[in-house]
């Protein structure tokens, strides 16, 4: 499991300030929103938190290590062992299949889909997409690749996951879905960070930061 630490973390875009003195503690088994209106910055900081984007100032601990100033290398270590992220663009290969979109691997000759079958089927299952593993992933609705990315986490068994606005423009079923994965992944010892403005996503997270309010509930 992983804890995330923030210390007077500043983000920031071109040498510009967006967010400043974040104070925040991640920790194994919770869901965290980071809320706002529109261009507050809410993306830019869970990019920073996922160490996409480098802090403008401050501090960002990964299980205890500073994490601020790691080089690429590190980072793509993070981002293998550790996190999955769910984005709005979706991160995923619509050309590829479903399953492949899962595990991200092919087999050893590269003609089929790689990694441990019995998994991604079960991530698959638990997302009720096991019955288009082998359509293309362009083939599902916005919801559908919502899920999608929450399989793929759960077949990366990701302690960190980090989603961006994760149930924009889905209709009341498919937010309820998504808010269920989320709370099954932390449940399961997942550290969660999401950006959203959803009120209801909000209503389901442990903890709420809410941007330039400095403060957290």
């Amino acid at each position: 499991m992983t804890t995330i630490i923030c210390r007077n973390l500043a983000t920031g875009i071109n040498g510009r300030i967006i967010t400043g003195s974040v104070n925040l503690d991640i920790t194994p088994g919770t869901m965290t929103a980071l809320t706002g209106p529109s261009g507050c910055g809410k993306t830019t900081l869970l990019h920073t938190i996922g160490l996409l984007q480098t802090p403008a100032a401050g501090t960002l601990a990964v299980d205890g290590v500073d994490a601020t100033a790691w080089n690429q290398r590190r980072r793509r270590r993070f981002w293998r062992d550790k996190a999955a992220f769910i984005l709005q663009d979706y991160g995923i290969m619509d050309e590829e299949t479903v399953g492949f979109n899962v595990s991200m691997q092919l087999n050893t000759l590269g003609l089929a889909v790689g990694g441990d079958r019995r998994r991604i089927r079960n991530a698959l299952r638990s997302t009720g997409l096991d019955s288009r593993a082998d359509e293309a992933a362009s083939h599902l609705s916005g919801g559908e690749k919502q899920r999608l990315g929450i399989a793929r986490a759960i077949y990366k068994n990701a302690s960190v996951i980090l989603a961006d606005e994760p149930t924009a423009s889905l209709d009341a079923g498919n937010r309820a879905n998504i808010i269920r994965l989320l709370r099954e992944r932390a449940a399961q010892g997942a550290a969660i960070v999401l950006a959203t403005h959803d009120p209801v996503l909000v209503g389901a997270s442990d903890r709420v930061y809410r941007i330039g309010a400095h403060s957290d509930e």
